[in-house]
C-alpha cells in the first residue's frame, strides 16, 4: 500500500485516537470451558485494543474524558479534529488509555453518518480484509464496506442479533499498555437470535464460552424477581457478556454497552462522584461480583464491577 505523505505527519498525533461451532451448553453447577471450533486465522489481537466508541456532545467532550481518567485513571492521546468515516465529517477524538480499558471518544461537529453512532466498539484486526471476509464467512453482514482513514482502514459489520461492531487496522502497528483488568463488551440479545450470534461469533473470534447461567439472578438486568440466561465469553478480544432477555429491561439496563472491573468498587465510585459522575443504579451483589451502573458527564452510561472481597 502507498501511504502518502501526509500521513506520516498525523500518524504521530493520530496514532493512539482511533480505535474498533458447534456448542453444547453448560452446567450452571460444572461449567466446562468450550471452544468454538474454527480453522480460519485467529485475527485478535489483545484486549487493550478493544476501544469503547463513545459519542459525546463537543461542548462535553473536554469534561468526560476528564471524568473518566478521574474515576479510573490513565491517560490520553492528543486531541484532534479527524474524518473518521468514509463520507465527508468532522470530529474531534481522542484516546483514553485507563488501566481497566480503553476508549475512543467522538464529539461530532458534523451530523454523524448513518450508521456511525450505533457501532459499539473497535477491534484491532491483524488483516482487515482477511477479517471481514471472515466474519462474513461466519454469519455477519456488512453495514459500511472497508475504508480508508487518516492511519488506517475500518469496516463496519453487525452480527446476528443486531450486534454493531467496528473492526479496525492500523498502517504503523498501535502498542498500549497491558490493562490491570479485561472490561467486558456487555451484549443484550433475544432469546431468538442468540445461538445464531453465539455460533458466529465464537467462530470469528476463536472464543470460549466460559460459563453459561441459564438462572442468573434477574436483579442483574433490573428484574429481581426473576432470572434470565447470562453467558461469558473470552477470546483474544478480551471478555463479553451476552444478556439473553425478553426486551423488558428497565432504563438504564441495555444501555451500558462495557463493563469495567475496579480493585474496590466504593473507592472508584467516590473518585466517580466526585467528577461529576451520576450513579443511575445502586450498587448490589451478585455473582461473586459488587456492581452498579453510572453514568459519566456527556451521557455515556457504563457497568463498574468489583469482586466480592473474601
Amino acid at each position: 500500500m502507498r501511504i502518502t505523505r501526509y500521513l506520516t505527519v498525523t500518524t504521530a498525533v493520530a496514532l493512539l485516537i482511533y480505535g474498533s461451532v458447534g456448542l453444547s451448553w453448560l452446567s450452571e453447577t460444572t461449567p466446562p470451558v468450550i471452544h468454538a471450533s474454527t480453522s480460519t486465522p485467529n485475527p485478535g489481537v489483545a484486549p487493550q485494543y478493544d476501544t469503547t466508541h463513545v459519542y459525546v456532545a463537543p461542548e462535553d467532550f473536554d469534561r468526560f474524558v476528564a471524568s473518566l481518567v478521574a474515576t479510573f485513571g490513565g491517560s490520553t492521546s492528543k486531541q484532534g479534529v479527524f474524518t473518521v468515516t468514509p463520507t465527508p465529517s468532522s470530529t474531534m477524538s481522542q484516546l483514553v488509555l485507563t488501566p481497566v480499558g480503553t476508549l475512543s471518544v467522538f464529539g461530532f461537529k458534523t451530523p454523524v453518518p448513518y450508521p456511525f453512532g450505533a457501532e459499539r466498539t473497535g477491534y484491532l484486526v491483524t488483516d482487515l480484509d482477511g477479517a471481514t471476509r471472515t466474519a462474513v464467512e461466519d454469519g455477519a453482514d456488512v453495514l459500511v464496506s472497508p475504508f480508508n482513514d487518516p492511519i488506517g482502514r475500518d469496516v463496519v459489520i453487525q452480527w446476528p442479533g443486531g450486534v454493531n461492531m467496528q473492526l479496525y487496522w492500523h498502517i504503523t502497528a498501535p502498542s498500549y499498555k497491558a490493562l490491570q483488568t479485561i472490561p467486558e463488551n456487555r451484549v443484550y440479545v433475544s432469546t431468538n437470535k442468540v445461538e445464531a450470534f453465539l455460533q458466529a461469533f465464537l467462530a470469528f473470534s476463536h472464543g470460549k464460552v466460559v460459563s453459561d447461567a441459564p438462572h442468573a439472578p434477574g436483579v442483574e438486568i433490573g428484574q429481581p424477581k426473576d432470572i434470565y440466561r447470562r453467558i461469558r465469553i473470552e477470546s483474544s478480544f478480551g471478555k463479553l457478556t451476552v444478556l439473553v432477555t425478553d426486551g423488558h429491561l428497565p432504563y438504564p439496563y441495555g444501555r451500558e454497552t462495557t463493563g469495567y472491573e475496579v480493585a474496590n468498587l466504593t473507592d472508584t465510585l467516590a473518585k466517580a462522584k466526585a467528577a461529576g459522575v451520576e450513579i443511575l443504579v445502586a450498587p448490589y451483589t451478585a455473582d461473586q461480583r459488587n456492581e452498579t451502573i453510572v453514568q459519566f458527564p456527556g451521557g455515556y452510561i457504563a457497568e463498574i464491577h468489583s469482586p466480592v472481597s473474601n
